[in-house]
């Protein structure tokens, strides 16, 4: 056998990686294909372009791993905004609505919060990669069309106001698969009466997985390549 190609079917394991902003899941995962030339990669949920943090990278035979991600628990940082609506819930979106929030108080915006812990019912967003009729809704939403979308039980564990600065509010948030940070921004927006977005989503964890121990994309190498059991 070929050497080359028997050193490329060695190359397996878990990765941590640091996502930065203004990338796509797939674009890091293109990243450690052409890194590591290996065509078997894949990633454990997806991380917005907006979004950082951690990111989970299946290479080789640990790509049949996947099923076992899908019903971690994962933490999230966020910041957002009061008295503005997008088109996409976050900041890269259309501005559709301003509103005033000058008459919010701290003590509301700490009742509001509290009152999304537990389970909740969610509504995914247009933006998301779920399927509705075997379409995403990501390239639905791309054409401009809005579809009615079924809404979803997850459950928030924990949210909690780190920083108030109006019209930002910056908080952590521990939830269950299928949880989005920002239809959760938009639904407190739309509980305190003045609408609200995310401008910063920071994945922490997923699982017993932290971001501290994750690569930034540009040290990674084969050694960071953990064979662990999931």
């Amino acid at each position: 056998m070929n050497m080359t190609k028997l050193a490329k079917n060695n190359i397996e394991g878990l990765l941590l990686v640091s996502k930065p902003g203004n990338m796509t899941s797939h674009d890091i995962v293109d990243f450690v294909r052409n890194k590591f030339k290996i065509r078997r990669v894949g990633h454990a949920g997806t991380l917005d372009p907006l979004a950082e943090g951690l990111l989970i990278v299946l290479v080789g035979k640990y790509t049949k791993l996947f099923p076992k991600f899908v019903n971690f628990d994962k933490e999230y940082l966020g910041v957002l905004k009061l008295g503005e609506v997008t088109t996409t819930g976050d900041c890269e979106g259309q501005l559709v609505k301003q509103e005033d929030y000058s008459y919010i108080t701290e003590s509301r915006i700490r009742e509001v919060f509290s009152s999304f812990e537990g389970e909740i019912e969610q509504v995914p967003p247009m933006v998301s990669a779920v399927r509705v009729g075997g379409k995403r809704l990501y390239s639905l939403a791309r054409k401009g069309i809005t579809i009615a979308r079924p809404a979803r039980r997850v459950n928030i564990y924990s949210l909690n106001i780190l920083n108030i600065n109006l019209p930002f509010v910056e908080f952590c948030v521990r939830c269950s698969k299928g949880t989005y940070v920002r239809k959760l921004a938009e639904d407190i927006g739309e509980r305190l009466g003045c609408g609200a977005h995310i401008i910063k989503i920071k994945r922490l964890s997923i699982g017993r997985f932290k971001l501290e121990d994750a690569v930034k994309l540009d040290d990674i190498d084969e050694s960071h390549l953990q064979k662990t059991t999931i």
